[in-house]
């Protein structure tokens, strides 16, 4: 069996399949055959496969897509979702005004 951490074990070549071009990542519009195409680009982990295709970093988080995006990858490697391990947590982040750094009143005149 393979450990979902081992990177020399060959999971085979990228075979495209007919429901690749399906939305798992609504907010960044991601297909489940970009997260496949990166697995077998030597991608194994969640946190990989967020930063290489921003999958669950967008408005939700991955609140809709983190269980799909999970068990992709893990069919791919050929391991239970449970032995893949969890993405890094990060507090969400808004962009905030100059006006707002750069003042001494929080933003206001």
């Amino acid at each position: 069996m393979m450990h979902a951490n081992d990177r020399c074990t060959a999971i085979g070549p990228f075979v495209p399949a007919a429901d690749d071009d399906l939305i798992i990542c609504r907010c960044e519009e991601v297909t489940k055959g970009e997260i496949r195409r990166a697995v077998h680009d030597g991608m194994y982990t969640l946190t990989e496969v967020r930063r290489y295709l921003r999958c669950g970093m967008g408005l939700c988080q991955g609140q809709t897509c983190g269980k799909l995006v999970k068990g992709i990858i893990a069919r791919e490697l050929g391991v239970k979702p449970s032995q893949l391990e969890a993405a890094t947590g990060r507090a969400p982040m808004r962009p905030t005004e100059m006006k707002i750094l750069g003042s001494e009143n929080g933003g206001e005149a």
